[in-house]
């Protein structure tokens, strides 16, 4: 059993299989060009795995495959396929903006994969074009819907945006209750790489939209899970606010993250990290279990968020969620 510096149980491991994306959303990486990490700079599948099983072998029983966008990596599949053998229990999820979805759903699915959560922030082309400077939305649909044929769990992940997509809370609500999927909402992350004019709504205003329709009540959160649950009066529907500004968010954490570089990460929202690479490029698993054991002692209580003024420049990280998944 993983246990950090402040007695949590850490059983969540979420794993960034490269940095590159396909979409260049404004509360990302929006001037990022595209380009990508030298392959020689990039774990192999074998090393990543290398210090997953020392993970697995120690409790951890949750993975999820992150980006960027993790279907731009090649292979996908033999890495997920590799996981699921190996612990074929595990609770397999990744994370995708859907674009290369429809291609893949069922390979991944074939391979082991459980669950997928999507990033759906419009449901009108021209505001999905201006978050993701792409023309996006045919296609992420499609990954959506074949997702679901295929027989995987799904969620939708929504990042309200004011002036830009806050009208849309209840059509995306209404878009995932036809489906029978959960909608969560998420606080906008501040970070240095954002478009610096953005403004996020804080999850009382998204609460306040969804109550101009419904009558809502608070569940709570489900576990460790960073989403509070909520439910609807009228039609039983629940859904999710993930809301990283309240420091109840990080009081029961149970994660860690490991980019495609090989640094390990305690908390999303601090800039420090460790690195595994050269431990398990020389197939040292000694060596790997103990930065992951110092990497635990050093995860902090909370992240550094304050719920009162979100948008103060002290507030804003200069981590990259590209490289880290969110």
């Amino acid at each position: 059993m993983l246990i950090d510096g402040h007695g949590r149980t850490v059983n969540y491991l979420r794993v960034s299989v490269t940095e590159r994306c396909n979409f260049r959303c404004q509360y990302c990486m929006p001037e990022k060009p595209f380009s990508w990490v030298p392959k020689e700079n990039l774990l192999s599948f074998e090393e990543l795995f290398l210090f997953m099983k020392v993970a697995m072998d120690e409790g951890v029983n949750k993975i999820r495959i992150t980006g960027g966008e993790p279907l731009l990596r090649e292979d996908l599949d033999t890495f997920i396929k590799m996981i699921h053998d190996y612990k074929p229990d595990i609770d397999l999820a990744l994370t995708t903006n859907a674009y290369l979805l429809p291609e893949v759903a069922q390979r991944l699915k074939d391979a082991g994969l459980k669950r997928l959560n999507i990033s759906l922030d419009s449901l009108k082309p021209d505001v999905a074009h201006k978050i993701a400077q792409k023309d996006v939305l045919a296609k992420v649909l499609k990954g959506i819907d074949r997702a679901l044929e295929v027989g995987l769990g799904v969620k939708i992940n929504m990042v309200p945006l004011k002036g830009i997509n806050d009208d849309e809370i209840l059509d995306i609500m209404d878009y995932c209750k036809e489906r029978n999927i959960k909608v969560r909402f998420i606080e906008y992350m501040e970070n240095r790489h954002a478009d610096e004019t953005l403004r996020g709504m804080h999850g009382r205003e998204i609460l306040d939209k969804v109550k101009e329709r419904y009558t809502i009540h608070a569940l709570g959160r489900e576990g460790t899970s960073p989403s509070f649950n909520y439910t609807i009066e009228e039609t039983g529907y629940e859904f999710g606010l993930i809301d990283p500004h309240k420091h109840d968010f990080c009081e029961n954490c149970n994660r860690i993250r490991l980019t495609a570089e090989g640094n390990l990460i305690p908390c999303l929202y601090f800039d420090e990290a460790m690195s595994i690479a050269e431990s398990v490029k020389k197939g040292d698993i000694q060596g790997a279990a103990n930065v992951l054991a110092q990497v635990l002692k050093e995860k902090p209580k909370e992240n550094r968020w304050s719920e009162e003024n979100p948008n103060e420049e002290k507030d804003v990280s200069s981590r990259a969620f590209y490289e880290t998944g969110g």
